[in-house]
């Protein structure tokens, strides 16, 4: 039997397997801030690569989960090819015990089902196929991460060293319902403004007053006038907060923006136009103060990512499955591995559907044969060389 013939009848027999590990994963709070929930995912993970005999590594952190790092040697003297998924979720603590993991009608669901736990027990069953059965062309490296949810301040780097030792990355983000990979994704930059102004009686010393709100009112109009359809570009005014009382002038107005971007170009002359307006004294005497609070970067295609998703659509032929690709406005770590200069290509886990919310699903028939596709693509890319 062929290496490719043994990998893929073991990931055929491995659904029951794969359902039972993501359950345990799925059954574990592990909210971005919750940096024992976190944790105790990882070393789940940790623990299974152990009995398979996968070493394992960890970079740790006081704030936020530590980072789980896999490897499977193979095809040395190669650059690597790297599988990534996150293990935090967007779920308030005890999400889990309120919406356990369950099954019904071919679908499964639970916090954090699709987005993204099923992709980390399928990167986990491929490195797994490829440790018991060989056939790797190159070093194959796991990266399990903590903290992607917001934006991944502490993995980021993590991600980025890894992806420029690649020269393949493979992020196991949820397949699209359709069935697609994503081969662009927008960026995005997460921002805080604080207008400051000055407290006063509203009725009997009104005139000395400074209103922050009436600030951030003027600030939030011209926020808003930034969205360009057309260009693929938003500015969202999500979360505003306030004064001090209805009978004074606010001395303190706070607002988080969303700001959504397509390419690096596009950062660059937002963040320029967005910081304009904070400068801007629109009530004499207000000031205000932007802070960056966390940030993707677009997943824009090259022709090597080209190549590289032309490859995995065909991978996903051998075995009978039709995978488009698409763009989405969601951001995700593959744009940090992108901007390296690594071949990316993103969501190529299990298929699902509705992430962030209670009814996020995960399509139960799909997990072994997107681990099939992603295998073959791991094969292809030696016959590629």
């Amino acid at each position: 039997m062929t290496e490719k013939a043994a990998i893929l009848d073991w990931l055929e027999a491995q659904e029951g397997a794969m359902i039972a590990l993501l359950e345990a994963l799925v059954n574990t709070d592990s909210g971005s801030y919750d940096k024992a929930g976190v944790d105790a995912v990882g070393d789940k993970i940790e623990a299974w690569f152990a009995a398979e005999g996968i070493a394992t590594d960890k970079s740790r952190d006081t704030t936020y989960g530590d980072v789980l790092r896999a490897t499977v040697p193979g095809g040395e003297g190669n650059r690597t090819i790297l599988l990534m998924g996150h293990r935090d979720t967007v779920f308030p603590k005890g999400e889990p015990t309120r919406r356990p993991f369950r099954i019904e009608d071919g679908r499964a669901y639970g916090p954090g089902v699709a987005d993204m736990k099923a992709g980390l027990v399928m990167n986990a069953f491929v490195l797994a196929a490829f440790k018991r059965f060989g056939g790797q062309p190159a070093p194959l490296v796991g990266l399990f991460t903590s903290d992607e949810e917001i934006g991944s301040p502490f993995s980021r780097a993590h991600i980025e060293a890894e992806a420029k030792r690649a020269r393949a990355v493979f992020n196991s983000e949820p397949g699209r319902v359709s069935g697609n990979v994503v081969s662009g994704r927008k960026g995005g930059i997460f921002m805080k403004l604080t207008c400051r102004g000055k407290a006063a009686h509203s009725g009997a010393n009104f005139g000395d007053g400074i209103s922050a709100i009436g600030a951030l009112a003027h600030k939030i109009v011209k926020l808003h006038a930034l969205t360009d359809f057309d260009r693929g570009i938003t500015v969202n005014v999500g979360l505003i907060s306030g004064g001090q009382s209805v009978n004074t002038t606010a001395p303190e107005a706070r607002a988080e923006i969303d700001l959504r971007f397509v390419t690096m170009p596009d950062r660059a002359e937002m963040l320029e136009k967005i910081k304009t307006i904070v400068a801007a004294e629109d009530v004499r005497g207000a000031t205000a103060e932007l802070t960056i609070a966390g940030e993707f970067l677009p997943l824009v295609p090259t022709p090597d990512s080209s190549d590289l998703l032309a490859l995995y659509k065909a991978s996903g032929a051998a075995i009978g499955l039709t995978i488009g690709d698409e763009f989405t406005g969601g951001c995700a770590d593959s744009g940090f591995a992108a901007n390296v200069g690594a071949p990316t290509i993103c969501a190529v886990g299990p298929v699902g559907g509705k992430a962030h919310s209670p009814e996020e699903f995960l399509v139960v028939s799909s997990i072994v044969p997107r681990a099939k596709a992603l295998a073959l693509s791991i094969l292809a890319l030696g016959e590629a060389r």
